[in-house]
């Protein structure tokens, strides 16, 4: 993963909707934070948005694609985020849309986190 303060502030334009966020270097990209959790990754240029069974069909009929990375065995694992999708760079409106419905997401996981604890 690589992180570009430029475009975290990229990030931090287009979303500013949520409002405050928060960009949290790790592994070498970054998560984002809103409300108190992790919504997005960023890595490379690439914004990564939580997603769970109900939106992840949405992100990829939009044409996203899901993370995805290689293990030592040489099986490929996944992870519940997908792209931003491309159609949306140039619209802030739209990107902030697709920002909220993961952050709502990442809200439920949380939440039932803690109502399971």
């Amino acid at each position: 993963m690589a992180y570009d303060a430029d475009f975290g502030e990229w990030v931090r334009e287009h979303f500013e909707g949520l409002g405050p966020l928060e960009i949290k270097r790790m592994f070498g990209g970054a998560g984002v934070y809103a409300s108190g959790v992790m919504f997005a990754l960023l890595d490379a240029g690439v914004v990564w948005l939580k997603a769970d069974q109900a939106l992840a069909p949405a992100l990829r009929e939009a044409g996203s694609r899901q993370f995805t990375y290689p293990t030592k065995d040489g099986r490929s694992m996944s992870m519940g985020y997908w792209t931003l999708p491309d159609s949306v760079l140039d619209d802030p409106d739209e990107a902030l849309a697709w920002a909220r419905r993961s952050l709502e997401v990442a809200l439920r996981t949380a939440a039932s986190r803690r109502t399971r604890a």
